[in-house]
């Protein structure tokens, strides 16, 4: 027998006790590992039982002879709460990826074949749309299917799916994640837009140029940058960063300083339709909107959608397409009531 006969022998010789000492390991501590990771994304035995479709009492069992196993305790337990050792935390970060994608397979199909859709629903969204559109249309989707539990996380930062644990997604502008399934719900647009106490006292702007003769309100980031502006002129997208003496990192707040007449802002206008019903809002350079983008519903790309994520996606695109959030068709007839006003002044 020649060195590479004796060499590739003692490759298959390893890799099959490599394999046996792997099929030991998992036959022993695959229950105990499911139930650990269960109990420490839920928080409880009880949660974590929940998630799996057993009993708290099996979770217990397996945890503890993984504990056994291991010689070592995950857990620190009250009467009040689970909390992860040290040893645990460690164990967790190490098992994380690998076992999150198991249990979430075995939820899947879980899903797929047992009753109504059931289970914990974590859903993203950027601040000012998951206020104002998304947590509005929540108690109605609770009492369609009341085994889904909802979790709204609100965020202008891009959802991190694995490392969030998100399910559902709602952002804005383009996306261009090729891992990302992403339905358009509405076009967004963006509207240049003043109260209508701030037109009377000092005008609108005509052009482009006008608007540094303005009052600004700007909004900040979630990455510490202002939002541009943005508009079309002669076909062609045109940005602009205006000198502002207010700023705010929250679109709800620009919108109230707009409504207090502190300025002028560009607004989304599913933020505006309210105040346009009311009559309290006047759009400006509607001649240079930009070219609508969009508002997203995303998810992950799978083969097998569960059936919790499926229902809520379809009751969602179907709720926010019929607020109809874009009918701004009396923006222009404020604008010019308002010149009337001037005029006549």
């Amino acid at each position: 027998m020649d060195q590479r006969d004796t060499s590739c022998r003692a490759f298959r010789v390893g890799v099959s006790n490599n394999a046996d000492g792997l099929s030991s390991c998992l036959s022993t501590s695959y229950a105990g590992i499911i139930a650990f990771m269960a109990v420490a994304t839920e928080g409880s035995f009880a949660a974590a039982g929940d998630r799996l479709g057993v009993g708290r009492s099996s979770v217990c069992r397996s945890v503890q002879k993984l504990e056994m196993q291991l010689g070592t305790r995950l857990f620190q337990r009250t009467t009040r709460s689970t909390r992860l050792t040290l040893e645990g935390e460690r164990f967790f970060q190490n098992c994380n990826q690998g076992v999150a994608q198991i249990v979430e397979a075995m939820s899947d199909l879980r899903d797929l074949r047992q009753g109504p859709p059931r289970g914990l629903l974590r859903i993203s969204s950027t601040i000012g749309f998951g206020r104002k559109v998304v947590a509005p249309l929540l108690s109605r989707f609770s009492e369609k299917y009341p085994e889904i539990a909802l979790e709204l996380l609100l965020d202008d930062k891009t959802a991190d799916f694995a490392g969030q644990q998100i399910d559902v997604a709602f952002r804005e502008g383009f996306i261009q994640d090729s891992s990302v399934i992403a339905r358009q719900l509405v076009p967004m647009q963006l509207i240049l837009c003043a109260s209508r106490s701030y037109a009377r006292r000092h005008g609108l702007p005509q052009t482009l140029d006008e608007l540094e003769n303005h009052d600004c309100i700007n909004r900040r980031l979630s990455n510490g940058r202002i939002a541009e502006w943005e508009f079309k002129v002669d076909g062609h997208s045109r940005k602009f960063l205006p000198t502002a003496h207010l700023t705010f990192n929250d679109p709800e707040l620009v919108l109230n300083a707009v409504l207090d007449g502190d300025g002028i802002a560009q607004i989304p206008a599913y933020l505006l339709k309210a105040h346009k019903a009311g009559d309290e809002i006047i759009a400006a350079l509607r001649q240079h909107e930009p070219d609508d983008q969009g508002h997203y519903i995303s998810y992950l790309c799978r083969q097998h959608l569960p059936s919790r994520i499926r229902v809520f996606v379809d009751f969602m695109t179907d709720s926010i397409r019929s607020l109809e959030l874009n009918d701004l068709t009396a923006f222009n007839e404020s604008e010019t009531e308002v010149r009337i006003e001037r005029l006549a002044a």
